[in-house]
C-alpha cells in the first residue's frame, strides 16, 4: 500500500502533506508522490491563479500539469477525500493571448475521481479552444470528474491507449469570446486521438448544455468506444436559445482534407447503449465518415434528426448516404426526421424501429420526461435510474430486436438502450 498525501484549499505548500498540515495545490503533491500513492483532495473551493500556471508551451498555458506516472497495479491516484467534493475554478486564469488547458495529463496510470472543474476560460478572439482536461498518456481512469460553467472543451483524448472516462459529466459550457461567439469548438467530450491510440472507451458520461456537441469523434485515427452515454440538449443553452452546431454523437468524419490522407485503415466507431435527446441538430451523427461505424441499442428522441448517417466517398472529396454501418436494435420515438442519408441496401440494419411497420406510442414507455436526464447521480457514481425510456409492461417493443449474442431476457433483446423489467 502506497502513501497518502492531502491537499486542501486552506493547506500550505510549506506543510508536509500529511491530514493535518495538507498542500495546497496539486502540483506540490505530485512532487511527492511515487507510484502506488493516494493524493487525498479535501472538499471546497481552489481558486486558481494566473500565477500558478505550470507551463507554457507555444500557444498553450497548462495550468495543472500531471506528468509523474504510476505502474501497473500501483497507479498514481488523485481523488476526493470521503464524500467530500472539491471544486477547482479556473475563472480567474487569463493568460493574454494563450489557449488554457486545466488540467493536462501527460503521466500514465493515473486515476482521477471525484472532483469539478469549473469556470476554464478562452482569451483569444479568433480561432481557437481551452480544455478543461487534456488527456495525452495510457491507461488512466478519469472517474467521477464535472466539467462545468466554462469556455472550454469538457475533456479532450489528445493521445493515449487504454483510457477509460467513467461517469463524467460535461455541462453548460460556452465559448462566448471566441469567433462567432456562439461557441463552435466547445464540445463536451472529445476523441481526436492519432493512429495507435487504441483501446479507449467512454463509459456512463452525459453531456448537455454544450454550445457544440455533446461527444466528437472527428479526426481520429483510432477506434473509439462509447456506451451506456446521454448527450441531450447540445447547440443550446439553459435558456433554450441556439449556439452552435448542436450534434449528440458525432462519431466520425474528417472534414474537407484530401482522400490521399485519410487513415489508411478508416477507424470503425463504436456507439452502443446510448441516448440522445433534443439535441439542436443530429443526435446520433456519422459527420461524413468514410467509413461504417457500430450503432447498436440506442435510443433518439426530438433532435432535429434522430440518425443522421451521413457519410464521404472514398475521396473524401463528395457528401453521400453512409455505407457499411450496422445499425442494430436502436429506436426513434416519432417525431421530427427519424433518419437522413439512410441506404437500407448498403448497410446492415436490423431490429430498429425504422426499419419497417412497427408501431408504438407513448403508452409503450414507462416515461418521456426528458428532464429526468439531469438526475441525480446513484452514490456509486453511476447514472441515475430513471424511468425514462424505460420500456413499460406490454409494450409493443418488447422481443422485436434481434439475437446479437447478448443476454436478454425474454424470446429475443427489445430494440433500445433497456431491455425490459416487466414482459
Amino acid at each position: 500500500m502506497g502513501a497518502e498525501w492531502y491537499v486542501a484549499p486552506g493547506g500550505s505548500d510549506e506543510g508536509d502533506g500529511s491530514k493535518g498540515r495538507p498542500f495546497a495545490t496539486v502540483l506540490k503533491a505530485q512532487e511527492r508522490v511515487s507510484a502506488g500513492d493516494t493524493v487525498y483532495l479535501r472538499g471546497g473551493t481552489y481558486r486558481l491563479e494566473e500565477g500558478q500556471v505550470a507551463q507554457h508551451r507555444g500557444m498553450w498555458a497548462h495550468v495543472i500539469l500531471l506528468d509523474k506516472s504510476g505502474s501497473k497495479g500501483s497507479p498514481i491516484r488523485y481523488e476526493a477525500y470521503g464524500d467530500e467534493r472539491p471544486v477547482f475554478d479556473f475563472s480567474a486564469v487569463k493568460p493574454e493571448g494563450k489557449r488554457v488547458t486545466a488540467v493536462l495529463v501527460r503521466g500514465s496510470w493515473l486515476h482521477l475521481k471525484g472532483f469539478e472543474i469549473s469556470g476554464v476560460q478562452v482569451t483569444m478572439t479568433g480561432h481557437t479552444q481551452s480544455i478543461c482536461v487534456d488527456n495525452q498518456g495510457s491507461e488512466n481512469v478519469y472517474e467521477n470528474l464535472v466539467f462545468r460553467d466554462g469556455q472550454a472543451i469538457g475533456f479532450w483524448l489528445g493521445r493515449g491507449s487504454n483510457n477509460l472516462i467513467l461517469n463524467c459529466d460535461a455541462h453548460d459550457n460556452h465559448d462566448f469570446t471566441s469567433g462567432n461567439k456562439r461557441g463552435g469548438n466547445v464540445d463536451g467530450f472529445g476523441f481526436h486521438a492519432p493512429r495507435g491510440s487504441v483501446g479507449n472507451v467512454f463509459r456512463g458520461c452525459r453531456a448537455w448544455h454544450n454550445s457544440d456537441d455533446g461527444f466528437d469523434f472527428i479526426s481520429a485515427g483510432e477506434a473509439v468506444t462509447v456506451e451506456e452515454c446521454w448527450a441531450f440538449l447540445n447547440g443550446t443553452n439553459a435558456k433554450g436559445e441556439p449556439l452552435a452546431d448542436g450534434n449528440g454523437f458525432k462519431a466520425g468524419g474528417y472534414g474537407a482534407i484530401d482522400g490521399g490522407r485519410l487513415p489508411a485503415v478508416i477507424p470503425r466507431h463504436v456507439v452502443r447503449r446510448c441516448v440522445a435527446v433534443r439535441n439542436r441538430a443530429g443526435g446520433f451523427y456519422a459527420n461524413h465518415h468514410p467509413g461504417g461505424i457500430d450503432w447498436i441499442h440506442n435510443t433518439a428522441m426530438g433532435n432535429r434528426t434522430d440518425f443522421n448517417f451521413l457519410g464521404r466517398n472514398e475521396e473524401n472529396t463528395a457528401s453521400v448516404p453512409g455505407g457499411g454501418h450496422r445499425i442494430l436494435n436502436n429506436v426513434a420515438y416519432p417525431g421530427r426526421a427519424v433518419t437522413a442519408n439512410f441506404d437500407r441496401s448498403i448497410n446492415e440494419s436490423r431490429g430498429n424501429t425504422f426499419d419497417g411497420e412497427l408501431r408504438f406510442d407513448r403508452r409503450d414507455f414507462l416515461s418521456l420526461d426528458h428532464e429526468l436526464l439531469k438526475a441525480e447521480r446513484r452514490p456509486d457514481g453511476g447514472l441515475p435510474e430513471v424511468p425514462l425510456f424505460r420500456l413499460s409492461r406490454g409494450s409493443r417493443l418488447i422481443d422485436r430486436g434481434v439475437d446479437l449474442g447478448e443476454a436478454y431476457r425474454g424470446k429475443a433483446p427489445d430494440p433500445g438502450a433497456y431491455e425490459a423489467e416487466e414482459r
